[in-house]
């Protein structure tokens, strides 16, 4: 490891070992002669030699493994991007990604979404359940609150249920794409086991979806155009973009522009009936 960066690595490591309390961790306190924990506290509970830590904030002894500096930030509690900034520091890459089911957003995110009067949002994990929406989007696409939450599933909507099938104006591009969009962010996230439920069920009971899982295509359309039928508003035409949600990646955003501002109007209208 340069001296450099095992310099820098050092001083991010005294620095987090600081802020934490002792008492915390059920250290005694007692006489300390520097704040935060000591450099055999943070071994002892990272499982390493209290030398090779030692050695490791004083820039010495050759760049960690991954194993290691993944014990160490358990260790100091470091935060998701705290994380990846000691990998950063270590070892000049950012850790792999770990999948962690998602259940919702935070409230400052689903205001994002609300915020969006007449286009419709979504958010979504990797592994394509839908865990947050707008008003729009209710609207536009589906009442997911009505859905149980295992049924949130743009995949189960695409290819189990023949009403949402029937409102694709190009089922079949569409279908493909989302196959094609669904690996590539399942591989992204390191999801690949979490999904193996979910393919195998769509493989039995969809030929369509089996046969786009084995062509093994990926894509990554980050904008396009989606056109459906809708019941009441007729043929709608809208723009979408989608968007990754920093230190998230697990979820990204998709959201809907219509098309016109006459389009507009009539969902504006409409939401407001």
């Amino acid at each position: 490891m340069a001296a450099t960066t095992g310099n820098r690595l050092g001083t991010y490591l005294r620095d987090r070992r600081s802020r934490l309390d002792p008492a915390a961790f059920g250290f005694v306190t007692g006489r300390r002669r520097t704040p935060g924990l000591r450099r055999e506290e943070v071994a002892l509970r990272a499982h390493i030699s209290p030398t090779w830590y030692t050695w490791l904030e004083q820039g010495r002894g050759g760049a960690p493994s991954a194993d290691v500096l993944d014990r160490i930030a358990t260790a100091l509690m470091l935060t998701e991007p705290e994380r990846e900034h000691l990998f950063m520091l270590g070892l000049g890459r950012p850790p792999e990604v770990r999948y962690r089911p998602v259940d919702g957003v935070s409230p400052r995110l689903q205001r994002v979404l609300d915020a969006l009067e007449v286009n419709p949002a979504i958010v979504k994990t990797a592994t394509w359940d839908v865990v947050a929406w707008n008003r729009a989007a209710a609207m536009v696409f589906t009442d997911y609150a009505k859905l149980p939450s295992g049924q949130r599933n743009i995949l189960r909507l695409m290819f189990a249920h023949p009403q949402a099938r029937s409102r694709q104006e190009d089922w079949d591009s569409i279908a493909r794409v989302v196959v094609g969009s669904f690996r590539a962010d399942v591989a992204r996230a390191g999801a690949t086991a979490a999904i193996t439920e979910l393919v195998d069920e769509l493989s039995r009971t969809s030929p369509e979806f089996d046969v786009l899982w084995r062509d093994h295509d990926v894509v990554a359309p980050g904008e396009g155009v989606k056109r459906l039928h809708h019941p009441d508003l007729g043929l709608l035409e809208l723009e979408f973009s989608a968007f990754a949600i920093d230190g998230r990646p697990e979820l990204g955003m998709i959201v809907y522009n219509p098309a016109t501002d006459a389009l507009a109007a009539r969902i504006r209208a409409h939401i407001a009936k």
